[in-house]
């Protein structure tokens, strides 16, 4: 094997996508692999996300970890906490140290300083799912290990069918119902979060630049 040959094998990520067959799932999927990571997909048939023990198993050997789960046949206030707790143990256990969740804009606060889910007009029929999500956010900055740099992305608004524009911004404190971003940009944020992240131990909106 070539000097560059052993390089390439050094520097090529290794990335576990859990909730691989959802869309944004499949999304970052996708983008992981036109960047040339070797990627598992983790969906619901390979393993419980809310046990340490197959996250470890299904994150052993890999470097990054993305996490895009629901369960909507589950109290949510029960399974994002649990998926938390078991991501923190399980990735850690398997000597992860980089962990990207998908979170959602309902809980980020607006320019105006209120919770996205709390302005005139949001929809309230889902806020046990809101609320759920944040709780899921609090139980892993409670449990993650220090070896463990994690971060909650979510689109700043919600997701749009429209054509990609190629890019995104950040944002911390102003959330807006009205923002559209792509699945695909969406999930170049994620994979350019995974790979050089920025963002740590928060949860950051993300809306098209």
């Amino acid at each position: 094997m070539t000097n560059q040959g052993k390089k390439q094998e050094k520097t090529t990520q290794k990335v576990v996508v859990f909730g691989a067959r959802g869309r944004v799932g499949r999304a970052v999927v996708a983008e992981a692999r036109a960047r040339g990571l070797e990627v598992t997909e983790a969906g619901r048939g390979d393993g419980d996300i809310t046990s340490a023990a197959d996250v470890a198993r299904l994150a052993a050997g890999h470097d990054l970890a993305v996490a895009a789960v629901y369960d909507l046949a589950a109290d949510p206030g029960e399974f994002f906490p649990a998926a938390a707790r078991a991501l923190a143990a399980g990735l850690s256990g398997a000597g992860v140290r980089r962990l990207v969740s998908v979170g959602l804009a309902s809980v980020l606060p607006t320019e105006a300083g209120a919770l996205l889910m709390d302005t005139p007009g949001y929809p309230q029929e889902w806020r046990p799912f809101y609320a759920g999500h944040a709780a899921g956010t609090e139980a892993l900055r409670a449990a993650a290990p220090q070896g463990l740099d994690w971060a909650v992305l979510s689109p700043s608004g919600d997701f749009a069918a429209a054509a990609s524009t190629g890019g995104y911004a950040f944002c911390a404190a102003d959330a807006d119902a009205d923002d559209r971003i792509t699945h695909a940009d969406f999930a170049r944020a994620v994979l350019d979060e995974a790979l050089a992240p920025t963002v740590h131990a928060t949860h950051a909106g993300v809306r098209a630049a």
